[in-house]
């Protein structure tokens, strides 16, 4: 399952404070803040759904797929039929 913003914020910090010794803590703490600040930044400008959205506009389309083949069915044959009358 895909790791939601917050999880991924909590890891890369987690990460940062292993790597930078407590000596540097203030310098880590900055760091850690302007990471999270440009990660979500750029989160902010892509175009992302949640799963549940992503989901239900699956099931949409799926139904939206369904007519129009039923749609197609009832073309092709109703024109058959009427192939069949002027002949």
């Amino acid at each position: 399952m895909p790791k939601s913003p917050q999880d991924f914020l909590s890891g890369l910090q987690q990460q940062f404070g292993h790597l930078v010794p407590d000596v540097a803590r203030v310098a880590r703490d900055d760091l850690e803040q302007h990471a999270k600040m440009a990660v979500m930044t750029v989160i902010s400008r892509l175009d992302l759904v949640t799963r549940d959205e992503f989901d239900a506009q699956s099931a949409v389309l799926q139904r939206t797929r369904e007519k129009v083949d039923l749609l197609e069915k009832q073309v092709r044959a109703m024109e058959l039929q009427q192939q069949k009358q002027q002949d």
